[in-house]
């Protein structure tokens, strides 16, 4: 009798104890794999970015040239100020050379410059203006959207009121019978 209580309890088939436990906990194994299985598939999608598309070892070049400039003026600037600290002497040799320099030399230099990272803040800001045009267009759905939203408030003043439908006053103060409140009433 005791083995049919525990084969019924534990065995054949299904364990009722476990069912039932977890109907009040979550199964931590089953909880670990799906976050397992989360993480995995994260980390697969970051991976496929990343992952070489079939694009030619010239387009490869290009793109790894194109992150240089950013950096290397950024880092260039700071090597200035640290060589200037380090070697005014050399420093200002170094100054006094790009003195030098013809005019016409600093604006074909600040034109390459500015369309360099120009052309990259054109494309930010027109995708920012976008954006803000997207979002103004939808605002008069918005606040349309709010206002009937507060009007359906329970505190809204009228909230309740049933407008000009006599019919539907009617109705609400003369409320019809209720059959199984009727039916209640004839047993007793």
């Amino acid at each position: 009798m005791v083995m049919d209580i525990l084969r019924a309890l534990f065995g054949a088939g299904g364990n009722v104890v476990r069912d039932t436990a977890e109907v009040f906990r979550v199964n931590a194994e089953a909880a670990d794999q799906r976050r397992f299985e989360t993480q995995r598939a994260a980390l697969d999608q970051m991976a496929a970015e990343f992952r070489d598309t079939g694009r030619g070892l010239f387009d490869r070049i290009i793109d790894g040239m194109n992150r240089v400039p950013r950096p290397a003026l950024a880092l260039g600037t700071l090597a200035l100020f640290i060589a200037a600290m380090v070697d005014p002497l050399w420093f200002g040799e170094r100054m006094a050379g790009l003195a030098l320099v013809p005019d016409p030399l600093w604006w074909l230099l600040g034109a390459i410059v500015s369309f360099y990272f120009g052309a990259r803040y054109q494309v930010k800001g027109q995708d920012f203006q976008r954006s803000i045009a997207a979002t103004l267009a939808r605002a008069p759905q918005v606040v349309e959207s709010v206002a009937h939203l507060r009007a359906l408030r329970a505190d809204s003043p009228g909230a309740a009121d049933p407008g000009s439908n006599a019919d539907i006053a009617l109705h609400v103060l003369n409320p019809s019978g209720n059959p199984a409140l009727e039916e209640w009433r004839a047993k007793g």
